[in-house]
């Protein structure tokens, strides 16, 4: 299954300073965002993963939007992902 996964706000930093990618998730198996957060771990996470995972979720400050709707409104970790899914992770968090 094909979707984008994207990382903006200085999240990219995590993730070899990429800010796109085109994923290819086996097709054998049920995605749920929360599953996509640990792939993203092992599969795409450079550095650092305390500073983007927290538990069974994205650390408080980190945005994610699921085609441009907040994942608040998609059912945040549970969200099956579709064929297609655009999902951008956009940290809010800066030093100072």
């Amino acid at each position: 299954m094909k979707i984008t996964v994207e990382f903006g706000g200085g999240a990219e930093l995590l993730f070899d300073n990429k800010k796109h990618y085109d994923v290819e998730l086996p097709e054998n198996t049920e995605w749920t965002l929360g599953r996509l957060l640990f792939w993203l771990k092992d599969n795409l996470l450079k550095e650092r993963p305390e500073l983007f995972l927290q538990d069974n979720s994205v650390r408080p400050g980190i945005l994610v939007l699921i085609n441009d709707t907040d994942w608040e409104l998609m059912d945040t970790v549970k969200y099956e992902i579709q064929p297609n899914d655009s999902i951008l992770f956009i940290s809010t968090l800066h030093g100072g």
